[in-house]
């Protein structure tokens, strides 16, 4: 990121993962290792420009066992998607309530200790288990550090206090003594050579959340959804630890000088991967046709895709949920498909805005609960990531959200909130605000969508699709 926040130069390596038996999803640590190596190489040479200091984004619920000593992984990365630690969810089910006032985090597979419990039960109890933000800091030269943010998914952290919670370790069988340290986003935490010269290593997120900042919702009620392989919806909640009563995850935003910015979300698992799915079966080329291919008819003609295929996220929190895909007739064409995929993902997420606008107190056209003063509300979602690029799924969201959606102009929104931190870890900026930078930065809205059916349509549409999702809960 250049001083005015624009883009000097990108670098991209792609991860594989592996499915394997009992719902499981790995990764190889060195490869992903190695793609952090590469694509920092790659973004340097093309920006052509000296760098100040090498900041860090995260997947924050996936984990690894690993060597402090050598560094050297000891298992495979299980990867967010793994949904393998469902029976240790299901042994702790009695304290379910108890973790999640604790921890913020309702008990599901998806986060990370569920997985770290698992890890150490059926793979090894050797070395330390953590996210692989702490291991790859490790391998570049810094602390042995988690950020809070990153913390705040695990179901470890005492979400009030943003330290670990002995109560949720034990729980979870956990040693809190052999955890790493919580350490702010932005402040120097190592230094590393890895891509030359000596830099400090000064900015360190989850990755949604770095998005959120990036995206410049630094005030309650701003809120972001990011699309990739999954989606993912956040809404600035503000100094207060906020708890959700509607089925919300809730986290550290971020934590800056001590002080922790809180945040609401909700996740639907399957996103860019059920596109991909459509691709595997040969309805689409790839996820470039998702727009040529769905603009081939005017609408789904009836057919309704809920993506479940790798379980249901918030509000549900159903791990064994599984796809449906109905209304099917001997007119079905393969633009259909299309339509109905893309309008399934954009009804997942408009779901999700109802709980966080009722969390905060917000009016949404009914107004205050209970005689209290409306709190925030949220006039419009700003959006990021690659399915970003499909009119047909960002029309769809404006559709059934009745909202105007926001086209970020990078898809970059990751490392920029990361690349901010960074600003902000070495003194280059005062407040989260100006490390964002100004407007005109990379980051700013490229284009508006604005509802094209009135609220009379989109009600009528998010009801045929809830029927669909009972299929999808009842299994």
């Amino acid at each position: 990121m250049g001083p005015g926040g624009e883009v000097l130069g990108r670098g991209e390596v792609p991860v594989g993962t592996r499915s394997v038996p009992g719902d499981g999803v790995e990764a190889d640590p060195e490869e992903l290792w190695g793609s952090v190596l590469a694509a920092g190489t790659a973004a340097l040479a093309e920006a052509r420009a000296p760098a100040g200091a090498v900041a860090l984004a995260n997947q924050g619920e996936t984990v690894l066992a690993w060597d402090r000593a050598t560094g050297r992984p000891l298992s495979p990365a299980i990867v967010w998607q793994d949904r393998r630690a469902a029976a240790v969810c299901e042994r702790l089910a009695d304290r379910a309530a108890e973790l999640t006032a604790l921890t913020g985090l309702p008990l599901d597979p998806y986060f990370a200790a569920p997985k770290m419990t698992w890890l150490r039960e059926n793979l090894t109890a050797d070395g330390v288990v953590t996210t692989t933000d702490t291991w790859l800091l490790h391998r570049l030269g810094g602390q042995y550090v988690t950020d809070a943010a990153t913390a705040s998914r695990t179901m470890l952290l005492d979400l009030d206090t943003v330290t670990w919670s002995e109560a949720a370790c034990a729980a979870f069988g956990l040693d809190a003594a052999a955890l790493p340290a919580v350490a702010d986003c932005a402040g120097v935490v190592g230094e590393t050579a890895a891509f030359g010269p000596p830099l400090p290593i000064a900015g360190i997120a989850v990755d949604q959340q770095a998005a959120l900042l990036a995206e410049g919702c630094l005030a309650p009620g701003d809120a972001k959804c990011t699309y990739g392989t999954g989606a993912f919806l956040l809404v600035t909640t503000g100094a207060a630890a906020a708890r959700s009563s509607a089925g919300l995850s809730a986290s550290v935003a971020w934590r800056l000088r001590g002080a922790a910015t809180y945040c609401l979300d909700g996740q639907v698992y399957t996103a860019g991967s059920a596109v991909r799915w459509l691709a595997g079966l040969g309805v689409l080329a790839g996820p470039a046709e998702l727009d040529a291919a769905g603009q081939t008819v005017p609408d789904s003609g009836g057919v309704i895709f809920v993506p479940a295929l790798a379980g249901l996220g918030a509000p549900f929190w159903q791990p064994g949920a599984r796809g449906v895909l109905t209304g099917l007739h001997l007119g079905t064409e393969r633009g259909h498909l299309v339509r109905a995929v893309a309008e399934g993902i954009a009804a997942s997420v408009a779901l999700l805005v109802s709980p966080a606008v009722s969390d905060m107190g917000g009016a949404s056209g009914g107004g205050a609960r209970g005689g209290r003063p409306p709190g925030p509300t949220l006039t419009a979602l700003r959006v990021d990531g690659g399915l970003t690029r499909s009119r047909l799924l960002m029309q769809a969201q404006a559709d059934l959200l009745q909202r105007p959606v926001l086209i970020c102009r990078s898809a970059d929104a990751t490392a920029l909130g990361v690349a901010a931190l960074a600003r902000l870890g070495l003194g280059e900026a005062a407040s989260a605000a100006e490390a964002v930078g100004p407007p005109g930065m990379d980051t700013v809205v490229e284009a508006v969508v604005e509802p094209a059916i009135t609220a009379d349509e989109a009600a009528e549409r998010t009801a045929a699709f809830r029927s669909a999702l009972q299929l999808a809960l009842a299994g």
